[in-house]
Protein backbone atom coordinates (compact mmCIF):
# COMPACT_ATOMS: atom_id res chain seq x y z
CA UNK A 1 0.00 0.00 0.00
CA UNK A 2 1.26 3.49 -1.05
CA UNK A 3 1.62 6.14 1.35
CA UNK A 4 -1.21 8.84 0.14
CA UNK A 5 0.11 11.98 -1.60
CA UNK A 6 -1.13 15.22 0.63
CA UNK A 7 -2.56 16.88 -2.50
CA UNK A 8 -3.33 20.57 -0.75
CA UNK A 9 0.35 20.71 -0.19
CA UNK A 10 1.15 19.86 -3.57
CA UNK A 11 -1.58 22.29 -4.70
CA UNK A 12 -0.45 24.80 -2.01
CA UNK A 13 3.18 24.60 -3.85
CA UNK A 14 2.02 24.76 -6.82
CA UNK A 15 0.73 27.54 -6.11
CA UNK A 16 -3.06 27.12 -6.81
CA UNK A 17 -5.66 28.47 -5.14
CA UNK A 18 -7.78 26.53 -3.25
CA UNK A 19 -11.05 27.17 -1.80
CA UNK A 20 -12.40 25.92 1.08
CA UNK A 21 -15.79 25.34 4.01
CA UNK A 22 -15.68 25.78 7.90
CA UNK A 23 -16.79 22.91 9.53
CA UNK A 24 -17.92 22.86 13.28
CA UNK A 25 -21.07 20.41 13.30
CA UNK A 26 -19.12 17.41 14.11
CA UNK A 27 -20.82 15.12 12.43
CA UNK A 28 -19.74 12.84 9.69
CA UNK A 29 -23.11 13.17 7.91
CA UNK A 30 -22.47 16.44 6.82
CA UNK A 31 -19.10 16.17 6.57
CA UNK A 32 -19.80 14.09 3.59
CA UNK A 33 -22.69 15.96 2.67
CA UNK A 34 -19.83 19.50 2.43
CA UNK A 35 -17.03 16.72 1.12
CA UNK A 36 -19.11 16.07 -2.18
CA UNK A 37 -20.03 20.06 -2.69
CA UNK A 38 -16.72 20.29 -4.77
CA UNK A 39 -14.18 22.19 -2.05
CA UNK A 40 -10.96 21.83 -2.63
CA UNK A 41 -10.47 21.34 1.49
CA UNK A 42 -12.51 21.30 4.40
CA UNK A 43 -11.37 22.72 7.56
CA UNK A 44 -12.79 19.97 10.86
CA UNK A 45 -12.93 22.88 13.79
CA UNK A 46 -12.03 22.12 17.02
CA UNK A 47 -10.92 25.45 18.23
CA UNK A 48 -14.14 26.48 18.60
CA UNK A 49 -16.03 23.57 17.52
CA UNK A 50 -16.89 20.54 19.91
CA UNK A 51 -14.51 18.41 17.96
CA UNK A 52 -12.37 15.88 19.82
CA UNK A 53 -10.90 12.84 18.04
CA UNK A 54 -13.40 10.68 18.76
CA UNK A 55 -15.65 13.07 16.43
CA UNK A 56 -12.83 13.81 13.85
CA UNK A 57 -11.94 10.33 12.99
CA UNK A 58 -15.08 9.31 10.83
CA UNK A 59 -15.33 12.93 9.43
CA UNK A 60 -12.21 12.05 8.25
CA UNK A 61 -13.40 8.41 6.83
CA UNK A 62 -16.83 9.96 5.69
CA UNK A 63 -14.46 12.55 3.65
CA UNK A 64 -11.87 9.73 2.40
CA UNK A 65 -13.72 8.93 -0.86
CA UNK A 66 -13.97 12.63 -2.05
CA UNK A 67 -11.45 15.18 -3.54
CA UNK A 68 -11.78 17.66 -0.71
CA UNK A 69 -8.52 17.62 1.69
CA UNK A 70 -9.11 17.79 5.47
CA UNK A 71 -7.36 20.44 7.21
CA UNK A 72 -8.10 20.16 11.19
CA UNK A 73 -7.71 22.92 13.64
CA UNK A 74 -6.58 21.42 17.06
CA UNK A 75 -7.76 23.63 20.30
CA UNK A 76 -3.70 24.40 20.82
CA UNK A 77 -0.55 23.70 19.26
CA UNK A 78 0.47 20.44 21.81
CA UNK A 79 2.67 18.41 20.68
CA UNK A 80 0.88 14.91 21.88
CA UNK A 81 -2.05 16.01 20.68
CA UNK A 82 -0.71 16.29 17.68
CA UNK A 83 0.94 12.98 17.38
CA UNK A 84 -2.52 11.67 18.45
CA UNK A 85 -4.14 13.66 15.18
CA UNK A 86 -1.47 12.73 12.86
CA UNK A 87 -1.74 9.12 14.15
CA UNK A 88 -5.69 9.42 12.85
CA UNK A 89 -4.28 10.01 9.20
CA UNK A 90 -4.41 14.06 9.32
CA UNK A 91 -1.72 15.08 7.39
CA UNK A 92 -2.75 18.88 7.40
CA UNK A 93 -2.72 20.88 10.47
CA UNK A 94 -3.82 24.86 11.31
CA UNK A 95 -2.69 25.84 14.58
CA UNK A 96 -4.07 29.06 16.41
CA UNK A 97 -2.88 31.69 18.15
CA UNK A 98 1.24 31.39 16.97
CA UNK A 99 2.69 34.49 17.85
CA UNK A 100 6.91 33.27 17.58
CA UNK A 101 9.10 31.76 15.58
CA UNK A 102 9.63 29.57 18.69
CA UNK A 103 6.38 28.32 18.67
CA UNK A 104 6.41 27.45 14.94
CA UNK A 105 9.35 25.53 14.85
CA UNK A 106 8.13 23.60 17.81
CA UNK A 107 4.87 23.03 15.99
CA UNK A 108 7.23 21.51 12.61
CA UNK A 109 8.96 19.42 15.12
CA UNK A 110 5.72 18.20 16.04
CA UNK A 111 4.80 16.74 13.18
CA UNK A 112 8.12 15.48 11.96
CA UNK A 113 10.10 11.84 13.22
CA UNK A 114 13.34 12.26 14.90
CA UNK A 115 16.06 13.49 13.56
CA UNK A 116 13.83 16.14 12.21
CA UNK A 117 11.22 16.62 14.93
CA UNK A 118 9.92 14.83 17.88
CA UNK A 119 6.92 12.99 16.98
CA UNK A 120 6.45 9.94 18.73
CA UNK A 121 7.17 6.54 16.52
CA UNK A 122 4.12 4.02 16.55
CA UNK A 123 2.32 4.03 13.74
CA UNK A 124 2.30 0.40 13.10
CA UNK A 125 -0.96 1.06 15.59
CA UNK A 126 -2.87 3.76 13.69
CA UNK A 127 -4.81 5.10 10.74
CA UNK A 128 -2.20 6.81 9.24
CA UNK A 129 -0.22 3.84 7.93
CA UNK A 130 -3.13 2.12 7.70
CA UNK A 131 -2.32 -0.09 10.60
CA UNK A 132 1.30 -1.35 8.55
CA UNK A 133 0.03 -2.04 5.86
CA UNK A 134 1.82 1.22 4.39
CA UNK A 135 5.85 -0.40 4.43
CA UNK A 136 7.63 3.11 4.15
CA UNK A 137 5.42 5.09 6.14
CA UNK A 138 7.71 6.09 8.69
CA UNK A 139 10.45 6.94 6.00
CA UNK A 140 7.78 8.79 3.89
CA UNK A 141 5.67 10.99 6.39
CA UNK A 142 7.64 13.82 7.20
CA UNK A 143 7.01 15.00 3.76
CA UNK A 144 3.66 14.85 3.32
CA UNK A 145 2.96 16.71 6.61
CA UNK A 146 1.51 20.07 5.70
CA UNK A 147 1.88 22.76 8.47
CA UNK A 148 -0.32 25.94 8.61
CA UNK A 149 -0.38 29.01 11.39
CA UNK A 150 -2.56 31.05 12.42
CA UNK A 151 -1.29 34.55 13.00
CA UNK A 152 -4.27 36.59 14.57
CA UNK A 153 -2.64 38.43 17.69
CA UNK A 154 -1.19 41.98 17.58
CA UNK A 155 2.47 40.11 18.84
CA UNK A 156 1.79 37.52 16.03
CA UNK A 157 1.64 40.17 13.42
CA UNK A 158 4.80 42.00 14.94
CA UNK A 159 6.64 38.69 14.45
CA UNK A 160 5.47 37.85 10.95
CA UNK A 161 8.56 38.13 8.91
CA UNK A 162 10.35 35.45 11.77
CA UNK A 163 7.12 33.27 11.70
CA UNK A 164 7.29 32.94 8.10
CA UNK A 165 10.92 32.40 7.57
CA UNK A 166 10.81 29.03 10.00
CA UNK A 167 11.32 25.76 7.59
CA UNK A 168 9.02 23.51 7.97
CA UNK A 169 6.20 26.45 7.92
CA UNK A 170 3.90 26.07 5.08
CA UNK A 171 1.48 28.51 5.18
CA UNK A 172 0.24 31.59 7.54
CA UNK A 173 -3.44 31.80 7.96
CA UNK A 174 -5.26 35.35 9.29
CA UNK A 175 -7.88 35.25 11.80
CA UNK A 176 -9.42 38.32 10.88
CA UNK A 177 -12.00 38.08 14.07
CA UNK A 178 -9.27 37.64 16.82
CA UNK A 179 -6.54 40.32 15.28
CA UNK A 180 -9.42 42.89 15.12
CA UNK A 181 -10.26 41.95 18.67
CA UNK A 182 -6.24 42.62 19.68
CA UNK A 183 -6.18 45.81 18.27
CA UNK A 184 -9.36 47.35 20.06
CA UNK A 185 -11.57 46.25 17.41
CA UNK A 186 -13.58 43.32 18.85
CA UNK A 187 -16.46 42.52 16.31
CA UNK A 188 -15.32 44.32 13.46
CA UNK A 189 -13.26 41.28 11.56
CA UNK A 190 -13.61 43.85 8.03
CA UNK A 191 -12.57 46.56 9.86
CA UNK A 192 -10.43 48.66 7.58
CA UNK A 193 -7.30 48.96 9.37
CA UNK A 194 -7.80 45.16 9.60
CA UNK A 195 -8.47 44.29 6.21
CA UNK A 196 -5.42 46.49 5.29
CA UNK A 197 -3.66 44.51 7.82
CA UNK A 198 -4.35 41.36 6.51
CA UNK A 199 -3.94 42.78 2.62
CA UNK A 200 -0.09 43.82 3.98
CA UNK A 201 0.49 40.29 5.53
CA UNK A 202 -0.40 38.46 2.56
CA UNK A 203 1.31 39.88 0.44
CA UNK A 204 4.67 39.99 2.40
CA UNK A 205 3.84 36.20 2.93
CA UNK A 206 3.34 35.71 -1.01
CA UNK A 207 6.88 37.99 -1.30
CA UNK A 208 8.46 34.95 1.16
CA UNK A 209 7.73 32.14 -1.35
CA UNK A 210 4.80 31.09 1.10
CA UNK A 211 1.33 30.92 1.24
CA UNK A 212 -1.04 32.55 2.68
CA UNK A 213 -4.68 32.24 4.12
CA UNK A 214 -8.10 33.85 4.86
CA UNK A 215 -11.78 32.50 6.43
CA UNK A 216 -14.08 35.36 4.55
CA UNK A 217 -17.53 34.95 3.39
CA UNK A 218 -17.63 38.46 1.89
CA UNK A 219 -17.59 37.77 -2.38
CA UNK A 220 -15.87 41.71 -2.82
CA UNK A 221 -13.30 41.03 -0.12
CA UNK A 222 -12.70 37.39 -0.92
CA UNK A 223 -11.11 39.38 -4.37
CA UNK A 224 -8.90 41.71 -2.42
CA UNK A 225 -7.46 38.66 -0.60
CA UNK A 226 -6.92 36.79 -3.36
CA UNK A 227 -5.56 39.49 -5.36
CA UNK A 228 -3.17 40.47 -2.53
CA UNK A 229 -1.76 36.48 -2.78
CA UNK A 230 -4.05 34.33 -0.67
CA UNK A 231 -3.94 30.76 -1.67
CA UNK A 232 -6.21 29.24 0.62
CA UNK A 233 -9.52 30.49 1.46
CA UNK A 234 -12.51 29.53 3.42
CA UNK A 235 -15.48 31.29 2.11
CA UNK A 236 -18.06 29.98 4.38
CA UNK A 237 -18.88 27.76 7.76
CA UNK A 238 -21.20 24.74 8.02
CA UNK A 239 -23.62 25.67 10.75
CA UNK A 240 -23.69 29.47 9.68
CA UNK A 241 -24.89 28.57 6.47
CA UNK A 242 -27.51 25.82 8.12
CA UNK A 243 -28.52 28.83 10.86
CA UNK A 244 -28.66 31.21 7.71
CA UNK A 245 -30.78 28.96 5.53
CA UNK A 246 -33.12 27.88 8.38
CA UNK A 247 -33.80 31.70 9.55
CA UNK A 248 -34.30 32.62 5.85
CA UNK A 249 -36.59 29.68 5.18
CA UNK A 250 -38.36 30.28 8.77
CA UNK A 251 -38.40 34.03 7.38
CA UNK A 252 -40.46 33.50 4.04
CA UNK A 253 -43.13 32.03 5.87
CA UNK A 254 -43.35 33.46 9.14
CA UNK A 255 -42.14 36.69 8.51
CA UNK A 256 -44.46 38.43 5.51
CA UNK A 257 -41.74 38.20 3.34
CA UNK A 258 -41.20 36.95 -0.81
CA UNK A 259 -38.08 35.25 -0.17
CA UNK A 260 -37.76 31.81 -2.13
CA UNK A 261 -38.69 28.47 0.19
CA UNK A 262 -34.76 27.54 0.03
CA UNK A 263 -32.43 30.14 0.58
CA UNK A 264 -30.15 31.05 -2.28
CA UNK A 265 -26.27 32.79 -1.32
CA UNK A 266 -24.69 32.86 2.30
Amino acid sequence: MQMPANQFKRRLRAGDVQYGLWMGLCNSFTAEICAGAGFDWLLIDAEHGPNDLQTILPQLQAMAPYAAQPVVRPPTGDHVLIKQLLETGVQTLLIPMVETPEQARALVEAMRYPPHGIRGVGSALARASRWGRIADYAQAANGQMCLLVQVETRLGYDNLAAIQAVEGVDGIFFGAADLAASYGLLGQANHPEIVDRILAGLAQVRDAGKVGGVLCGDRALVARYRAAGAGFIAVGVDSMLLAAATSQLCQSYKGGGEGEGYPGSY
